[in-house]
């Protein structure tokens, strides 16, 4: 067992550490307007769900320099955004997404994904996308090196094929994980367990 005091490191090896250990991670492709009206739309891979009483979904975004990302800002102004499941289907595209566009260009329209109108709030989905939440912002926490964004749902989406009796086909849906550096993973193996009685 090789142990290492976290503290003494540098913080590009604790990144690499973190990422590298918790996986997969699930990914949040989220959108949001700018401003200017501008439908930005990024990906992120320090996503979960927060509770179900309320619905509640957590992103956080990392702080990097002193302007806050593009969602981040647009988040905190506009208080919605959607969340979108990542699939299989149009995970090259999320990918090319995370290029560093100009502040005026949509990642949306670069990418080629497809536009979609939300019932709730004012912001556009994808289409690609087989699972959609449209959030209202909760809370924003400040943290020291990220915001912890909590959103609540308020709408869903989800491609008929995915919805089936209320629950959701795993196999249909083709969700994509992160992994650490270039790499992304599927489902592969899944594994059921009863719960333990006793």
């Amino acid at each position: 067992m090789i142990s290492i005091d976290f503290e003494a490191l540098e913080n590009k090896s604790q990144y690499k550490l973190l990422i590298g250990s918790v996986v997969p991670r699930p990914i949040a492709f989220v959108t949001s307007v700018s401003e200017n009206h501008v439908l930005n739309g990024a990906p992120f891979s320090y996503f979960g769900v927060v509770s179900s009483e309320p619905p509640l979904l957590s992103v956080s975004i990392r702080k990097e320099g002193v302007e806050p990302k593009d969602t981040l800002r647009n988040i905190l102004s506009k208080k919605q955004f959607v969340i979108h499941i990542v699939s299989k289907n149009y995970l090259n595209q999320v990918n090319q997404s995370s290029f560093s566009y100009p502040k005026e260009v949509s990642e949306i329209e670069a990418t080629k994904l497809t536009k979609v109108k939300s019932q709730k709030i004012d912001v556009d989905g994808v289409k690609e996308a087989k699972i959609r939440f449209e959030c209202i912002l909760e809370q924003a926490i400040d943290l020291p090196g990220s915001v912890l964004v909590i959103g609540r749902v308020v709408y869903a989406h989800f491609d008929e094929d995915v919805y089936q009796n209320g629950k959701i086909n795993i196999d249909l849906l083709q969700p994509i994980s992160r992994l650490a550096g270039n790499k992304y993973g599927t489902i592969g193996e899944i594994i059921e367990l009863d719960k333990p009685t006793k």
